[in-house]
C-alpha cells in the first residue's frame, strides 16, 4: 500500500516563508485526450487546426494532435491545490504569472504532472503575501518539460482574533 505524502498546510506568512526553496510534488498524472483539447478549444474559440484536426495534425511534424500550450498551463492552478493546501489562509488568489514558457509539445494521448519549487515570498503589508512558484509541467517519458511558469499567488492571513 503507498501512502500519500502530507501536503504543505501553511498559515502563516512565515509559514510561507519557510518553504523558500521547497520542492513539491509531483501531483498524479494527467491524461491527454482528443476530447479534452476539444472541450479546451471550445472554451477558448482557439480551433488551429494542429489541435483539434488529426487527419491534418497527422502529416505534420508532430504525428498527431498536441494540446495547447495554455491547456497545460490551465492545470497549474488545479495542481496547485494537489501540492500545497491553502485552507489555512483567508483567501488565496492567482496574481498572474512572471514567466512562461512551452519548450516542447504534448501529444494527444501522453500524461502530463506537474512539479512546483516555492522561489519566494514577499510580505505586501496588510497581512499579505505574494509567493511565487516554478512550476514545472513534465510529460511521461520526455526529459523536456512541456511548459515552465513562474506563478504569482496572493495569500491574506486571517486577522488577528478572526476566525475561519
Amino acid at each position: 500500500m503507498t501512502t500519500t505524502p502530507a501536503v504543505p498546510r501553511p498559515t502563516s506568512i512565515q509559514e510561507l516563508q519557510d518553504l523558500v526553496g521547497s520542492d513539491l510534488g509531483p501531483t498524479a498524472w494527467h491524461d491527454i485526450t482528443q476530447e479534452r483539447i476539444d472541450a479546451f478549444a471550445e472554451l477558448t474559440g482557439d480551433h488551429q487546426w494542429i489541435h483539434v484536426d488529426p487527419a491534418r495534425a497527422a502529416d505534420s511534424a508532430f504525428g498527431g494532435t498536441i494540446a495547447h500550450g495554455l491547456y497545460s498551463l490551465s492545470l497549474g492552478p488545479r495542481f496547485m491545490e494537489d501540492l500545497m493546501a491553502f485552507d489555512g489562509f483567508a483567501h488565496s488568489l492567482n496574481y498572474g504569472y512572471e514567466k512562461v514558457r512551452f519548450p516542447a509539445p504534448l501529444p494527444v494521448g501522453s500524461r502530463i504532472r506537474m512539479h512546483a519549487t516555492v522561489v519566494s515570498v514577499d510580505d505586501v503589508g496588510g497581512g499579505s503575501a505574494h509567493i511565487v512558484t516554478r512550476q514545472t509541467f513534465e510529460r511521461e517519458g520526455s526529459d523536456k518539460p512541456i511548459c515552465v511558469a513562474h506563478s504569482v499567488g496572493r495569500f491574506t492571513e486571517y486577522p488577528a482574533g478572526g476566525g475561519r
